[in-house]
């Protein structure tokens, strides 16, 4: 890594950031590599975007999004070159904020012949650029109380874009917590409860047992919870200080042999794709947390699960997926999504910002490498067509 901080001042990024975090590397030499390459040099953009990614992936939220405004002041336009001969310019638009805040399409594009600019817009941020040639625009930035007026400013600006426009404003904005439910409450074979927003003096109000609660704009399970009864409501509100909620009734996924599982389901201009599984004791299920790595049989599950995906899974759950699809409109979308007790598509959230990855170690999870290939080379293949379609 030294030799790479020597070599120049370009844009590490959030994928080889991220797997170096997810290896459990120390990210303390670089992220004061970092800060001495800032010092040194104010206007190092690339050094300050980095560093802030460095220091979110260390949890330290509050100092990490300063940095990034610090970066964003210098410029607002960044760059990760293709790998060898550049073959597809992609241009994706994003919003400031946390790593949840767009869709991390460095993952998708790494290591490939896709040059990727990432161009930050906002209240506050200097103006555009002059922006680079490229062959496709991607609207990265996902769902939020915090991002929907810029989405909203965006739709009419990206009507009459030169270039194809792939997840266009209109359609993110369907999946919010609450609109989504309302958008595919008549897709046949399908399960989405709804979300209420609930101020947090109203929260004790709810006596709708059980039901699960989040802070609004909440991500990666942070503050979701089980709620059985008003003692619970508050426990939680001791703990949490959020003011608002989004507040859903709970739904009892359990499969036969009393296990949570919970799939998540890449839907690349419509056709569903496995990315991975989790099996559990526990109804929150993340899959850093349900024992995957230490579990041989969950893995063969998974294993399972993804190589018979297309004529399993898929197949049994057609019909809601191509619903789904079609109501979002969305060229790209994650699904973490489940099973209900009696065969419906259960799905708790579509968002555009989910990781999809391949930093799993291959000696513990061999059979994850060939389908995220799989699933990266379906979007570069919607890429290539959009730009053959030209719109």
């Amino acid at each position: 890594m030294e030799t790479e901080m020597r070599s120049g001042a370009g844009l590490l990024g959030l994928a080889g950031l991220m797997k170096m975090a997810f290896d459990g590397e120390d990210l303390a030499p670089l992220g004061e590599a970092l800060i001495k390459r800032a010092e040194s040099d104010p206007l190092d953009a690339n050094a300050l975007m980095d560093l802030s990614t460095v220091l979110q992936l260390r949890h330290n939220q509050e100092v990490a999004l300063d940095v990034q405004s610090q970066a964003l002041a210098a410029k607002i336009l960044y760059h990760l070159p293709a790998n060898g001969e550049t073959k597809i310019r992609l241009l994706a638009i994003m919003a400031p904020g946390d790593i949840a805040t767009n869709a991390p399409l460095e993952f998708l594009v790494e290591n490939s012949d896709i040059s990727l600019h990432m161009l930050y817009v906002g209240p506050g941020l200097p103006p555009v650029p002059p922006l680079p040639e490229h062959d496709l625009l991607f609207v990265s930035i996902g769902e939020s109380t915090r991002t929907n007026p810029i989405l909203e400013e965006l739709a009419p600006v990206l009507k009459s874009w030169p270039h194809p426009v792939l997840n266009r404003p209109a359609d993110i904005l369907k999946t919010s917590r609450e609109a989504a439910p309302v958008h595919l409450s008549k897709v046949a074979g399908l399960v989405m409860p709804d979300a209420k927003r609930v101020h947090r003096e109203n929260l004790s109000s709810v006596k709708d047992f059980p039901f699960i609660v989040r802070p609004v704009d909440s991500h990666g399970g942070h503050g979701l919870a089980k709620i059985d009864d008003g003692r619970q409501i508050t426990d939680y509100l001791e703990k949490m200080l959020d003011p608002e909620f989004y507040v859903s009734p709970f739904v009892d996924y359990r499969s036969a042999d009393g296990l949570y599982r919970k799939y998540r389901v890449a839907l690349i201009k419509g056709r569903p794709y496995a990315v991975h599984m989790g099996i559990s004791d526990n109804w929150m299920i993340h899959f850093a947390n349900a024992g995957m790595t230490e579990g041989a049989e969950k893995r063969e599950e998974e294993a399972r699960f993804m190589r018979d995906f297309d004529e399993d899974f898929a197949k049994r759950h057609h019909e809601a997926l191509k619903g789904l699809s079609e109501i979002l409109g969305l060229d790209y979308v994650v699904l973490d999504c489940a099973e209900t007790r009696d065969g419906k598509l259960l799905v708790f959230e579509a968002d555009t910002g989910a990781v999809v990855h391949a930093m799993d170690p291959v000696d513990v999870f061999p059979y994850k490498a060939p389908q995220m290939k799989k699933v990266f080379s379906a979007f570069r293949d919607m890429l290539i067509g959009a730009m053959r379609a030209g719109t």
